[in-house]
């Protein structure tokens, strides 16, 4: 009972300073898998989430059975800083680490733990094409005391980093935000984790190589009004497998289904499920061979067969965000539009291809035209109410 209201108190902590945690970086993007483009110029996004399994385990006859929780509650803050650029800091504020004492689970948890700081470069795109191409590079930074998580992915307490290569397809070019979407992901993850120690006895073997992965995603944002829904596959798969001494040392796939509540422009509400669809056989060695603590029970697996996610996005920059009505936004996106028209007006000047040049301007005023138009519509109908 004590740790079920420890979660719901720092779930709702979170949700009180602005925190949040969709993708592991926050910004534009599915639970798992980063959209191609990054938030606007001058933007700041806080992120929270909370990401929860649980299971009930028995050790046998004459022993009591408990309920085990895993639970780690990421932030992230997302910063425009440029038409192509973006800036993210997230750090774990809170990770159960399940260390056991004898047949007992301690209870201790990581708060803080580990910090992801990341730069993500994208909302690159060729005039009316539907796909969008961008990258990101980021650092794990161990500021926890304990490293070497059972039921999370693996991380030995060393400076890591990684590289993800990101596209978006977006079904309206004109309007991407409000028709279906397509993104995918391919990454590599480097773990540094040469000559570290991952338990507590110094005689146990330790990485002789760099430990690495390959992280593949693909996922669907589907839009409808105030809801919107997504489905997503993740998989993350071992270049360089680490020794037998670590947590989560195999390969491991999951399929994620999200829904999404924006109930203002500023606030999206969000809940998913991950179901795990792959998980090689448990390759961690436990004591007495080795002095890594097993699972409490045989039962338990290395990876958790379901994960539920909480979280929420809050809109802090600019402060337009706030507005009652979907004017502002209609007024910015003509006003984005007729800035990228006189930008190809001036350039035409120095293209040899004039004809190409004039229809893909005709193309880009065709659609200032239909966001001004949206914007009399809307004009005329509050001035009626009134």
């Amino acid at each position: 009972m004590n740790k079920i209201c420890l979660i719901v108190i720092v779930f709702l902590l979170c949700i009180s300073l602005n925190l949040e945690a969709t993708t592991q970086f926050g910004g534009e993007g599915l639970f798992y898998v980063n959209s191609a483009k990054v938030i606007p110029p001058g933007y700041l996004q806080s992120c929270t989430g909370i990401r929860y399994f649980g299971k009930v385990a028995s050790f046998g006859s004459g022993h009591k059975a408990f309920t085990l929780w895993n639970v780690r509650v990421v932030n992230s803050f997302n910063y425009g800083a440029g038409e192509h650029v973006e800036f993210a800091i997230t750090p774990i504020i809170y990770q159960d680490t399940n260390t056991q004492k004898g047949n007992a689970l301690s209870g201790k948890a990581n708060s803080i733990d580990d910090i992801f700081l990341s730069v993500k470069i994208g909302s690159y795109s060729m005039l009316e094409s539907p796909y969008v191409f961008g990258g990101m590079l980021y650092f794990r930074l161990p500021t926890a005391k304990s490293h070497n998580i059972i039921y999370e992915p693996y991380s030995a307490g060393k400076v890591e980093f990684g590289l993800t290569g990101m596209v978006s397809y977006f079904s309206n070019v004109a309007f991407p935000d409000e028709s279906w979407s397509f993104h995918a992901n391919l990454g590599y993850l480097n773990h540094d984790d040469v000559g570290k120690e991952l338990t507590d006895d110094p005689d146990d073997v330790t990485p002789e190589s760099m430990s690495s992965e390959l992280l593949i995603g693909i996922g669907l944002l589907y839009p409808a009004g105030t809801f919107d829904f997504s489905a997503e596959l993740n998989a993350s798969y071992f270049i360089k497998r680490p020794p037998e001494t670590a947590y989560s040392r195999e390969s491991v796939s999951y399929l994620t289904a999200g829904l999404y509540y924006k109930p203002y422009r500023w606030l999206t509400f969000e809940m998913a499920m991950d179901l795990r669809l792959f998980s090689g056989k448990d390759l961690s060695v436990y004591s007495p061979e080795t002095h890594l603590p097993p699972p409490p029970t045989e039962d338990f697996p290395n990876y958790p067969t379901w994960r539920g996610i909480l979280g929420a996005k809050i809109g802090i920059l600019p402060a337009e965000l706030y507005a009652t009505s979907t004017e502002a936004t209609l007024k910015r996106k003509a006003r984005d539009r007729r800035a990228i028209l006189e930008k190809m007006m001036e350039e035409r000047k120095d293209t040899e291809d004039a004809e190409s040049e004039l229809s893909k301007i005709k193309a880009e005023r065709q659609k200032v035209e239909e966001e001004l138009e949206r914007l009399r519509k809307l004009l005329e109908a509050e001035k009626d109410k009134k």
